[in-house]
């Protein structure tokens, strides 16, 4: 059997929101939380387009427009999610959308009200402009991996799933690279008909029928 092709590269925005970081008050946490889930969790070749930014609205929304017209087939955000004045990440992310996605905002608040009851008050929400999908991750490095990856079971199965297993059929359908996780961190779901290596074969099986 002839090899698969090698994982698509693949474009990825962060963006940490944050006033005292974006000004120096303290080290930001959020950027590397993401790249150090998403390098552990992705096959692909991946390069990152990183943004540290303070709590403005219009700054918010500049970023994530300027993200997905470099080509960023994802771009995850962390912070400004809370019910607090300056938290205003779900404004500037709404503000730039062509499609709402809220099972990825109602799942994430499902995972963290396993841990805190404050978890009510979070508003993350996920969108897609274009060809790219962006959602509002929370502002803590636990938490960041909690939503992403889920909850597992002491067995280590899946309990609670994380939001990424949606992530790579999501933008399969939106028109974007193929994306291939570890299942080890996050095993992705799809539809046999459009996992790859299914496909593979199925176009083998009509070049070559029994």
């Amino acid at each position: 059997m002839a090899p698969l092709s090698p994982a698509d590269p693949v474009c990825i925005g962060i963006v940490s929101i944050s006033d005292r970081a974006s000004s120096g008050v303290y080290q930001d946490k959020g950027l590397p939380a993401l790249q150090d889930w998403l390098t552990r969790a992705l096959r692909n070749p991946v390069t990152f387009a990183a943004r540290l930014i303070p709590d403005e609205k219009e700054s918010i929304s500049a970023a994530l427009i300027e993200l997905v017209d470099a080509g960023c087939a994802l771009v995850l955000t962390t912070g400004g999610t809370g019910p607090a004045p300056r938290d205003v990440t779900p404004e500037a992310t709404l503000a730039v959308a062509h499609k709402e996605m809220p099972g990825f905002g109602e799942q994430m608040r499902q995972i963290s009200l396993r841990f805190v009851p404050t978890a009510i008050l979070s508003r993350q929400v996920a969108v897609i402009r274009q060809r790219s999908l962006i959602i509002n991750l929370p502002g803590q490095p636990k938490a960041i991996a909690e939503t992403l990856e889920g909850l597992k079971n002491p067995d280590g199965t899946q309990a609670v799933p994380g939001i990424f297993a949606a992530v790579p059929y999501c933008i399969d359908l939106i028109g974007g690279p193929y994306l291939e996780t570890r299942p080890e961190v996050c095993a992705a779901f799809r539809p046999k008909s459009a996992q790859r290596a299914a496909g593979v074969e199925e176009a083998r099986n009509e070049a070559h029928p029994h």
